[in-house]
């Protein structure tokens, strides 16, 4: 029973150590390890045989020497103290559909709940510039998805990734964000409630870099193919013509992954990423039916929908009733999820039921309770 116990851990302290080997990658690292037979073997052999595979002398010398695998207890002492799991390709709680991609991490950092990662999910990409219609579509198709017991996959970052993840959450479901730091550091720091609630919900925050790692920018692009490549397919809701998520896009197309996209205005350069996708063959998609209609028969099996108050009204225009009191009823009839308001706007049309200071009332409590937000400007727009 000790041994049962013990070989995982080892097994992982492997993995760990030839992902904290310098000159290796992703790619090299496997080579090695289909080389040698086994992870374990590759630290039993010499430094003849290290080198005699063509790796970089400084990455056979690094195993050879111990120093990869004292990185990697390292490593482990700094997970085990901040509450952090350390996945290996061989632990079943490592995403299945993230093997069959060219270049799976050799580990991966979770923070939160490891299970998550096996149940079926869909990556939401898109601009860190949302429009109004942009940031609402994405929560309004996330809560949606989510609410049908699809996983939302996304990366944290602002714009359409902070509002999916806020979307599966409205809908109590699960969501998984794919940080190009280490899990340890929250990128950008703004989202900090936001990966507490992601954790408190049963989610989880997942990185392939080291325990520490800042935001270095081309991090961002590597990390893209772990989006889509844990994904049964990606959704892009708003994209410019040079963005990430072309990266992301192009990585789902590469790993055979369906592409879905929302069309958005032609005069709007954030349009430009969704729209060609479409005219490339990408599935339009207005609601998450179209995304749906799309997904594997067993997928739809598998799925469970969470349970939520607000699942008997999931396919309603609006996921918050006509509910509260009546000056917040009055405002919210006139304002508009894909279209900013203005504050005078609102003040004329309800100059005859309501004075400026209760309309200022009701908003700051229709934003307390998310179902407006304010945009630049005293400018305001209804959350879906």
């Amino acid at each position: 029973m000790p041994n049962a116990v013990a070989a995982p851990a080892t097994h992982i302290l492997e993995w760990l150590a030839i992902s904290l080997t310098a000159g290796l990658g992703p790619t090299k690292a496997r080579k090695l390890v289909e080389h040698f037979g086994s992870v374990e073997v590759v630290f039993h052999a010499s430094l003849t045989e290290l080198e005699s595979t063509g790796i970089q002398a400084v990455s056979a010398q690094s195993i050879a020497t111990g120093k990869s695998s004292e990185l990697a207890r390292e490593e482990m002492a700094r997970t085990a103290a901040a509450g952090v799991t350390v996945l290996s390709p061989e632990d079943s709680c490592y995403p299945v559909r993230l093997k069959e991609i060219y270049d799976p991490p050799l580990v991966l950092y979770v923070r939160g709940n490891p299970e998550v990662l096996k149940q079926p999910g869909i990556a939401m990409v898109g601009t860190r510039h949302p429009t109004p219609y942009g940031s609402g579509m994405a929560e309004r198709l996330a809560c949606d998805l989510a609410a049908q017991g699809l996983v939302i996959i996304s990366g944290m970052a602002r714009g359409v990734d902070t509002a999916s993840h806020r979307g599966a959450l409205t809908a109590k479901g699960k969501t998984v964000a794919v940080f190009g730091t280490g899990v340890d550091v929250i990128y950008p720091k703004e989202n900090s409630r936001l990966s507490e609630q992601i954790l408190a919900t049963g989610g989880a925050l997942i990185s392939e870099f080291a325990m520490g790692s800042f935001a270095a920018p081309q991090n961002f692009p590597i990390r893209n193919r772990i989006l889509s490549g844990m994904s049964i397919g990606v959704l892009v809701v708003e994209a410019a013509e040079y963005s990430g998520t072309r990266i992301t896009a192009r990585c789902a197309l590469e790993q055979n992954r369906d592409v879905f996209a929302v069309p958005g205005n032609v005069t709007n350069k954030n349009s430009w990423g969704p729209n060609t996708l479409i005219k490339q063959g990408a599935k339009l998609v207005a609601t998450w039916e179209d995304v749906w209609e799309d997904l594997p028969p067993e997928v739809k099996l598998a799925l469970t929908p969470p349970p939520s108050p607000e699942s008997g009204e999931a396919s309603s225009a609006s996921l918050f009733p006509d509910q509260g009191l009546p000056h917040e009823k009055r405002i919210l009839k006139l304002l508009k999820a894909d279209e900013s308001t203005h504050i005078d706007e609102l003040v004329e049309g309800l100059e005859n039921v309501m004075s400026s200071s209760e309309i200022f009332a009701a908003l700051f409590e229709l934003e307390l309770s998310g179902k407006v937000r304010q945009m630049p400007g005293k400018n305001f727009v209804k959350s879906f």
